[in-house]
């Protein structure tokens, strides 16, 4: 075994695009015979104020088959308020660590304490194939330093060999036997054990079809690893989408439905104007760009790319608390800014975020109204606003607007109407037993219905016209415990406009 040590201050700040790195001394191995084994110990500490990703050079030889990585980092005692110590890992093999992933093998955040790569299998997380010959360099992402410093060490260990067979990935169909035109149910935001979930791919496709659903999206955190063990879930019944959670240290995005195989890189913070670069890559691979949970307060977490490169935005994730109710009334602004400035609109999407026992698959739920059960059809379902937001199965929504010669126009549609025509808005609702109904428009809310009855079914409707709402969107909730603050969302839908 060898030792190296790295002391970060006496090293150069080495700049990548716009993103600022750190790039360590290359740690070397010389090549031995099949079946043997050579290990190097990695030991340094990184003070506060590090750069968002610190590399680490691996010089891999000739007939590697197979390179192991473990890492350890100590987590001192800090006062109550002071972050303490947080050290993700990830790898770049020798095609390098360029912005735009190239060399990307992996990542686990700090989900695991090592990872293997191979070339049939890999840990979940990293992309199995061959070990090659070259630079390799593993990723270190310092989350949080604390004042102390974060010291590390990081075991390397290459096995020699004839590497094994690469296995040609499958994936699930992009396509489901559907209904035809209907409304399909589906969860957008799931994590598995192929980034920090603790779920099974297969175990969540199983919790998926109790929840109700049709379909859902994969997003792993800063990985695609997991593309190719959702064929094995999908089904007639299930159709399962591929994207990403590209979790930047400003914000994290849903990458919903992109082609199998597709990686985005998350290396940037808003300031580096890098992310419309990558917002692009995703719809060139046939996805839509979905900033997650925008308001949630865990670190990096709150949004600050603004939403002009967004085709929809989550404004429910998980169990409905006080950061959703942000994010509503956010988007909501947004909504109205859009309407009265004649701008396309922004839709709202809803997904559970589940990780582990308890996180309920489905809860909230997106319902879309699509053509068919096709990736490309609940896309465009999406894109246009033609949904709602369920938190369960339980509960079904027909949300509509008409006018007085007949018009009528349903969620994302627009009522065709003059300023001065009487509208009657109408929401039809089953399984919100004792929840009341609210009707926002973009002046704010101007309709709250009684609670409806225990039997959770009820038609609410409420007369305007376009010149007193230029929309109108509906909201179930549930009864208020206490205090001024609504009740928590029980169903959402995006908008109805109403006028020419």
């Amino acid at each position: 075994m060898c030792d190296d040590e790295h002391h970060i201050r006496r090293r150069t700040l080495v700049v990548t695009g716009a993103a600022a790195a750190l790039t360590l001394g290359s740690v070397t191995f010389a090549s031995a015979a099949d079946g043997e084994e050579e290990t190097r110990t990695i030991r340094g500490t990184l003070p506060t104020g590090s750069p968002d990703f610190v590399y680490v050079p691996v010089e891999v030889p000739s007939g590697v088959r197979e390179i192991k990585v473990a890492y350890a980092y100590d987590r001192p005692a800090v006062p109550v308020g002071t972050a303490g110590n947080a050290l993700d890992i990830g790898i770049f093999d020798e095609r390098g660590t360029e912005l735009g992933g190239e060399g990307f093998r992996g990542w686990s955040g700090g989900a695991r304490t090592e990872f293997f790569i191979r070339a049939d299998e890999a840990t979940p997380g990293y992309i199995p194939g061959p070990v090659r010959e070259g630079t390799w360099s593993i990723a270190l992402g310092p989350y949080t330093v604390a004042p102390q410093g974060l010291s590390y060490e990081i075991t390397v260990t290459l096995t020699y060999g004839e590497p094994g067979e690469v296995v040609e990935p499958v994936y699930p169909p992009s396509r489901a036997k559907g209904r035809g035109r209907a409304w399909y149910r589906g969860d957008c935001h799931l994590h598995s054990w192929h980034s920090d979930g603790r779920r099974t791919p297969a175990e969540i496709g199983a919790l998926a079809r109790a929840a109700g659903l049709d379909f859902i999206n994969t997003s792993e955190h800063n990985t695609h690893s997991g593309h190719p063990h959702w064929a094995d879930v999908a089904g007639d019944d299930l159709l399962v989408m591929l994207g990403e959670e590209i979790t930047t240290r400003n914000g994290h995005v849903v990458a919903l439905g992109t082609d199998p195989g597709t990686f985005v890189d998350w290396r940037y913070r808003a300031r580096d104007n890098r992310f419309g670069r990558f917002a692009r890559r995703v719809r060139r691979a046939g996805g839509l760009v979905v900033p997650a949970h925008p308001h949630a307060t865990c670190v990096g977490c709150g949004w600050r790319f603004g939403f002009g490169e967004a085709d929809a935005v989550e404004v429910w994730n998980g169990p409905y608390t006080p950061d959703d109710e942000v994010a509503l009334a956010d988007w909501d602004s947004v909504l109205v800014a859009a309407t009265r400035e004649g701008r396309a609109w922004l839709p709202a999407m809803g997904s559970s975020d589940a990780h582990r026992d308890p996180d309920v698959v489905g809860s909230p739920q997106t319902v879309v109204l699509a053509d068919d059960l096709t990736r490309e059809a609940i896309q465009e379902g999406i894109r246009a606003g033609r949904s709602y937001i369920a938190e369960s199965s339980r509960i079904s929504l027909d949300f509509t607007a008409a006018g007085g010669k007949g018009e009528h126009a349903g969620i994302g549609g627009r009522l065709k109407a003059a300023s001065d025509t009487p509208v009657t808005v109408r929401l039809a609702v089953t399984g919100a037993a004792r929840c009341t109904v609210r009707f926002v428009t973009d002046q704010g809310v101007l309709f709250t219905s009684a609670a409806l009855p225990v039997t959770g079914s009820g038609v609410v409707e409420w007369r305007t016209t376009p010149a007193y709402a230029a929309y109108v969107r509906a909201e179930v909730r549930h009864e208020t415990a206490a205090g001024p603050l609504p009740g928590a969302l029980a169903a959402l839908t995006n908008p109805i406009f109403l006028g020419r």
